[in-house]
């Protein structure tokens, strides 16, 4: 493993004196992982990246059943603060880039995503609200694994929420294999390599919301199913934002709110805009958007009854710049925030199970998006494709 050192990238929350040992013997034993600063781990601070005070969760089931089985917790990350964002600004100065400085890693698991990619620890725990997992995994090139919404192997009992509704626990590694093995020793039950001749992929690339960058690194992607033997037809989903955004803000809300009786907190200006605005919305307004959320629910269903997975772009463009609040796409220019979360949010809002896989563009990842209860098929399908090598 790569040593954390001055950590230039600002990752890192927390690096414990002696890292947390896993029982000897056990299945993950040999393995080190981060944790997100969201997961409480008793005698560690929490501080979810803010200057601003925050509720204490309790100690995390998650955290705890990975030292049982074997594996060592060797500090915590940064992530974009209090999780709300994908850039990985917070409270400390933010999380840069792993390999390209001047850009951002995404986020919200920004410092999760780095301390894989540079090799300082084998896997790292994240969580998945709207894209927290998975535009990390794709901008740092590295992969992501977002459970099925209340797996109850991947428990976020113990993590500070963001919005209970959409909130994932899950790992992110530098391969698949590696997710594997962690999710085969929390479940108790092996995943088997699976072969990609007779499936059905729907193509999700709506026209216009990435860069050409992006557009050919995915369409080259379905090119590797194709040979592989799968079967690709387009499919076709709404931007999910008007039931993600109430739904996510008003949880926020409530998640902080004694925080929120002060004037000034200690929250970024972004951070304390988007939790005042959920906290105004009206009862109604909510309940328009869990209306939303079913018929959206009822959408992704039915596709699933023609398709096994759904193959699409991870994130809109290669990493932005620090401080860039917008992208040049095939529509036109769009705000940053809105250009991703779009491509993200579906999956997480409607809890369905998702793999980040890297694409041959530098820093540009896919999602495979799986059935409800085909989390271990899905990662099947995607150990079937790392080892093909295609």
């Amino acid at each position: 493993m790569g040593a954390i050192g001055n950590d230039p990238q600002r990752a890192w929350a927390f690096v414990a004196p002696e890292p947390l040992q896993g029982q000897a013997g056990g299945p993950l034993s040999g393995l080190t992982f981060s944790v997100k600063d969201l997961y409480g781990v008793p005698g560690w601070p929490l501080r979810a990246s803010t200057r601003a005070p925050v509720p204490d969760p309790g100690q995390s089931v998650l955290v705890q059943r990975l030292l049982e089985l074997g594996a060592a917790a060797v500090g915590k990350t940064h992530l974009h603060e209090i999780a709300l964002g994908i850039t990985g600004l917070n409270g400390f100065g933010g999380t840069a880039h792993p390999f390209r400085p001047d850009a951002v890693p995404g986020g919200s698991s920004s410092g999760a995503a780095v301390s894989v990619a540079l090799g300082q620890v084998d896997f790292a725990l994240g969580t998945d609200t709207g894209g927290s997992i998975r535009v990390p995994a794709a901008w740092c090139g590295v992969v992501g694994f977002k459970p099925i919404k209340g797996h109850p192997d991947w428990s976020t009992e113990g993590v500070l929420p963001l919005s209970w509704t959409c909130d994932h626990a899950g790992p992110l590694a530098r391969d698949v294999k590696t997710v594997v093995r962690v999710h085969e020793a929390l479940t108790g039950a092996g995943v088997a390599k699976q072969a990609w001749d007779g499936v059905h992929v729907g193509l999700w690339l709506p026209e216009g919301w990435t860069d050409t960058t992006v557009k050919e690194a995915v369409l080259s992607f379905a090119g590797r199913l194709r040979a592989l033997g799968a079967d690709l037809a387009p499919v076709h989903l709404p931007e999910m934002l008007d039931a993600y955004s109430p739904i996510v803000l008003n949880e926020a809300a409530q998640v902080h709110a004694d925080a929120l009786k002060q004037d000034d907190p200690g929250f970024l200006p972004f951070t304390l805009a988007s939790l005042r605005q959920g906290a105004a919305l009206s009862a109604q307004e909510v309940q328009r958007a869990f209306d939303l959320r079913a018929d959206y629910a009822a959408l992704l269903d039915g596709i699933f009854t023609a398709f096994d997975v759904i193959l699409a772009p991870g994130v809109p463009t290669p990493p932005p710049l620090q401080g860039q609040e917008e992208v040049e796409l095939g529509e036109g220019i769009t705000p940053l925030r809105r250009a991703v979360l779009r491509l993200t949010t579906p999956f997480s809002l409607l809890g369905a199970p998702v793999v980040a896989y890297p694409t041959a563009a530098p820093f540009v990842g896919v999602q495979l998006v799986g059935r409800h209860g085909e989390d271990d098929r899905l990662l099947g399908l995607a150990l079937g494709l790392e080892e093909s090598g295609a």
